[in-house]
Parts: structure tokens; C-alpha cells; sequence
């Protein structure tokens, strides 16, 4: 499981670099570049909060031992994503650090990856034995580091924000399940659909609000898109069709228990919850 989960890590970074030196990336080959890596470290880092409630939900305990392996490789391609705005900018150091303080997205996204740093320097077995308790709410951080990390994704999309939305959506998903934890609700199918449901429309509610906020398109004709299959599907409808898979997953692996396991051992990049 660790191996696949390895080449897993591997697989969009090597993709990407083959693709460059395929000239596959079109006329802006490093702009290219920069979205994918910062795409995927959204991705690992979504992944890395989806262990704890696929653990709890398919009763797959080992899970939690590839947390840390896809936290740490989200903050890889975070480093990655960084280094390649260096690139951009021809290797202009006092030009990088003025765009990062005056451009208020570059800036939303330099907190998130200093805050996936601070969480990968400590994700080590002896940082976790030395600050005891206080390593659980440290890593908490994540869930903020994750919202700063989508909007940041959803300020330098511009015009089209389908793909943050769909990602916004699955944290939502994720952090919904957690509140459902922290309120007692169990894990179990209905609750799970219930779940899906309120995930998607959160995730509808949210594009129309952005769409609204930022091009005056009235909500109205952004919710009604989510009813026209003419054109593409919206992202509110691929959030309630991930949603669904869940209760899914409880029936075929789920435990008969209540749905809360015992405390897990700290997993490193992210928290015990």
C-alpha cells in the first residue's frame, strides 16, 4: 500500500516533466507547469484529509500510515510550485518577494505553503515525541493551510472556477464529516447520504456566490446551470456523486460499530481527527 501510494506521489510530477521535455506543454511551458504542480498539491493534501474518514468509514485502519506520505507530498509539489514562480520570474529574487507582498492571492498562497512547512519540519517521530501534546494542535493548522490553499486555487483561475469549486467542494465533504464526528452523529449510510446532499449544495451555493461576487452574474443562472446537462456537469453534482460513494463503502466494508474507532496514534501532516 505504501509503494503504490509512493509511485501515486510520483506519477504527476514525472508526467509533467516528460511533458516538458516533449514540448506537450504548449506556448507557456513553465505556466503550465506552475498550475499543475500547485493542482496537485491541492490534491495530495485533499488526500491527506480524506485518510480519517475513509478509515472510520471502510473500517481500513492501516490507512492512516500513508498520511504522512501524501502531507509530505503535498508540501513537495507546494516546494515545487514555488520554485517554478522563481523560474517565471527569471530568477529575480527582489522580484518574486515584491509580487508575493503586493499580489494579495501570491501572498494567500506563501502563508499556506509557510504553514505546510512548519507541519512537514515537525511531521518527524522525534518532533512528535518533543512537543507532546501540542503536536495535535499544531497540525490542526491543516484545515486552515487547506482553505487558504483553495482560495488561493480559486483567485488565480480568473474566469473559469470550475475545478476549485469541485475541490472546495470535496473539503467541505471531508470537513462536514468531521463536524458530523465532533457533534456524535454516527457513521452510517443515511447519515453518509445526508452528508453528500449538504456538500453538494454547499458546493452549488458557493459557485453562485463567486460567480455573483466576482462577474455580477445573478446566482439564479448559476444554480439553474446545475439542472442543464447540455453542456458539462457541474461541479455541485460530481461532489454529490463522491459524497455518495461513501455510504457505499459502509455497507460493503463498514464496521457494525457506532462509527468512532479508538484514538489513533499521532500520523504526521495532519491532525488526529
Amino acid at each position: 500500500m505504501k509503494l503504490a501510494t509512493f509511485l501515486l506521489a510520483l506519477a504527476p510530477g514525472l508526467y509533467l516533466a516528460a511533458a516538458y521535455a516533449l514540448d506537450a506543454l504548449g506556448a507557456k511551458p513553465i505556466t503550465a507547469l506552475l498550475h499543475g504542480t500547485g493542482e496537485w498539491c491541492i490534491r495530495f493534501l485533499l488526500l491527506s484529509l480524506a485518510v480519517t474518514p475513509l478509515r472510520r468509514i471502510a473500517n481500513w485502519p492501516k490507512l492512516i500510515n500513508l498520511r504522512r506520505m501524501l502531507g509530505l507530498t503535498a508540501l513537495s509539489y507546494a516546494v515545487i510550485h514555488l520554485a517554478l514562480y522563481v523560474v517565471d520570474q527569471n530568477f529575480i529574487l527582489t522580484k518574486v518577494v515584491s509580487e508575493i507582498a503586493l499580489r494579495f492571492y501570491l501572498t494567500i498562497g506563501f502563508v499556506a505553503l509557510l504553514g505546510l512547512v512548519a507541519l512537514g519540519v515537525t511531521s518527524t517521530d522525534t518532533m512528535i515525541r518533543r512537543l507532546g501534546p501540542a503536536w495535535n494542535r499544531l497540525h490542526r493548522i491543516v484545515y486552515a493551510i487547506s482553505a487558504l490553499g483553495l482560495f488561493h486555487y480559486f483567485l488565480q483561475s480568473k474566469i473559469d472556477v470550475s475545478d476549485p469549486v469541485f475541490w472546495t467542494g470535496l473539503f467541505l465533504l471531508l470537513m462536514g464529516w468531521r463536524l458530523m464526528q465532533r457533534v456524535g452523529v454516527t457513521t452510517r449510510p443515511f447519515a453518509l447520504v445526508g452528508l453528500a446532499v449538504a456538500a453538494a449544495l454547499a458546493t452549488a451555493l458557493l459557485e453562485a456566490a463567486w460567480y455573483g461576487l466576482k462577474s455580477g452574474v445573478p446566482a439564479s443562472v448559476v444554480l439553474g446551470a446545475n439542472l442543464d446537462f447540455s453542456y458539462v456537469v457541474r461541479p455541485a453534482w460530481w461532489v454529490l456523486a463522491a459524497g455518495l460513494l461513501l455510504p457505499l463503502v459502509n455497507l460493503v466494508r463498514g464496521s457494525p460499530a457506532t462509527g468512532r474507532s479508538r484514538p489513533a496514534a499521532p500520523s504526521r501532516m495532519a491532525p488526529a481527527e
